[in-house]
């Protein structure tokens, strides 16, 4: 099993930027391929940004050039650095984890809400 808990969020302005993090514990080694995901009300839910098989990175079109995600395999911690905040970027942010080499995200964090406006 592996337990995510999210900090970061909050409200901020317009252009300003918010820092998201999400930390893992238990079995992060097999489980490594990580995920932020966001759900605006009355909208499905949307991948952002990834940590993919072999590390390699993975944005949306909606964020790329603006959000940032990164890791600290020491801390077991996966940050989104989020600049240039737009309102359309409101909604419950959510870590998820999953097997690599499998599509499903199987662990998920409980959310955290960022509200621009």
């Amino acid at each position: 099993d592996v337990q995510l808990v999210e900090s970061g969020g909050g409200s901020v302005r317009p252009g300003g930027s918010l820092r998201l993090s999400c930390t893992a514990s238990g079995d992060t080694f097999s489980f490594n391929c990580m995920g932020r995901f966001r759900q605006a009300p009355g909208k499905e839910r949307e991948g952002v940004a990834f940590f993919e098989e072999y590390d390699a990175t993975k944005y949306s079109a909606s964020v790329k050039g603006r959000f940032t995600i990164s890791r600290d395999n020491v801390e077991n911690t996966l940050s989104l650095q989020m600049n240039g905040l737009k309102p359309e970027d409101t909604a419950l942010y959510l870590c998820a984890a999953r097997l690599c080499g499998f599509p499903e995200y199987v662990y998920w964090g409980q959310g955290t809400q960022v509200t621009v406006s």
